[in-house]
């Protein structure tokens, strides 16, 4: 019965219908048009929100650089998804609509910059690298407000990785990032912490030794074998003799001679890094190292090699006595004089 009604209703009053019909396609359309399609970005380009920074006053801003058509459509935009914005430093891209510019603040997809951290890397070094980077913001020296575990880094303290990032983040952060990874790492590796290779016996013997194999070896392949050949000196009582911790001693903390050859001269220096000179481990690591020299030293390969030299084509060959060693040393020495 009542749908007969409504039937008869219909048929009177269908062009009523209708009309009011295209006027609902018609709004929606332009509510379409005027949020989700139109656009008055011609180019791509930057814009920032400043923390504190209402949704009145960035709707006033994108009128005014033509961002938008009006401050009420992006009002109504940003309504839609939460009525919030988040600051920050945005990359607007060419052709964005009100839409598209309210969830992009909505949900702060700020704009982001990528930092690559080579392991081996000294905290000096590292702290040039972020230096270098124009997209971060600040220095590399502590303020009174940033925690103390940041103003205090020391040697394997920071874990290289590729770290992204918000575009206009501290370098301060960066750092407190990389140290709270190499945290989480000596969290993850705390089961083996309690059978450790003797004759290490905590993790920053294991970081320090980590530091010497990653200096000496880019092969993550070959790394255990390096960490094999220093545990099995420690455990005889002979010096490392490392090389790279005589370099980290005579540049004081830098770990890199720029250029300049290590001569014979040098493993005479008076330091505790000096393992030409001092046995045992260094007091404390000489670099920041990867997830791979860590484990090299926590399960060293089963050798009984004393001795390593490189071979000339980026690896090393290993000895288990001196004789040996002194022909592979004899070897690398001829493929160098050829390179002269």
């Amino acid at each position: 019965m009542h749908a007969m009604k409504i039937k008869k209703i219909f048929r009177r009053n269908k062009s009523t219908v209708y009309a009011m019909l295209v006027v609902v396609l018609v709004v929606c359309g332009l509510m379409l048009w005027q949020f989700g399609i139109r656009s008055t970005v011609q180019v791509s380009r930057t814009f920032i929100i400043n923390r504190g920074a209402s949704v009145g006053a960035v709707a006033q801003s994108l009128h005014k650089h033509n961002l938008v058509v009006s401050p009420m459509t992006f009002k109504m935009a940003i309504r839609m998804n939460g009525g919030r914005v988040q600051s920050g430093e945005y990359d607007i891209p060419s052709g964005i609509s009100a839409w598209g510019l309210a969830r992009m603040f909505a949900t702060g997809d700020v704009a982001s910059t990528t930092i690559t951290i080579p392991e081996g890397l000294t905290v000096k070094q590292i702290k040039q690298l972020l230096l270098s980077s124009s997209n971060l913001t600040g220095g590399v020296e502590c303020a009174t407000d940033m925690v103390q575990a940041v103003c205090n880094l020391k040697e394997g303290d920071l874990f290289p990785d590729t770290y992204r990032v918000a575009r206009g983040t501290s370098r301060l952060a960066v750092l407190d990032l990389m140290r709270k990874k190499m945290v989480a790492l000596e969290s993850e590796m705390d089961r083996y912490i309690r059978r450790l290779p003797k004759p290490l016996r905590d993790w920053n013997d294991v970081i320090t030794l980590a530091s010497i194999v990653q200096k000496e070896t880019p092969r993550e392949t070959e790394m255990p074998m390096v960490a094999s050949v220093y545990i099995n000196r420690l455990n005889k009582g002979m010096r490392l003799q490392a090389d790279p911790t005589v370099v980290y001693a005579i540049t004081n903390g830098l770990g890199d001679m720029q250029g300049a050859p290590l001569l014979r001269a040098h493993l005479s220096v008076d330091s505790p890094y000096n393992t030409y000179k001092k046995s045992g481990l260094p007091p404390a690591p000489i670099a920041n190292v990867g997830r791979s020299a860590v484990i090299s030293v926590l399960k060293p390969a089963d050798t009984k090699y004393l001795y390593f030299v490189a071979d000339g084509q980026g690896g090393h060959k290993f000895a288990r006595d001196y004789e040996t060693h002194k022909k592979n040393h004899a070897a690398w020495r001829k493929i160098k004089n050829k390179a002269k």
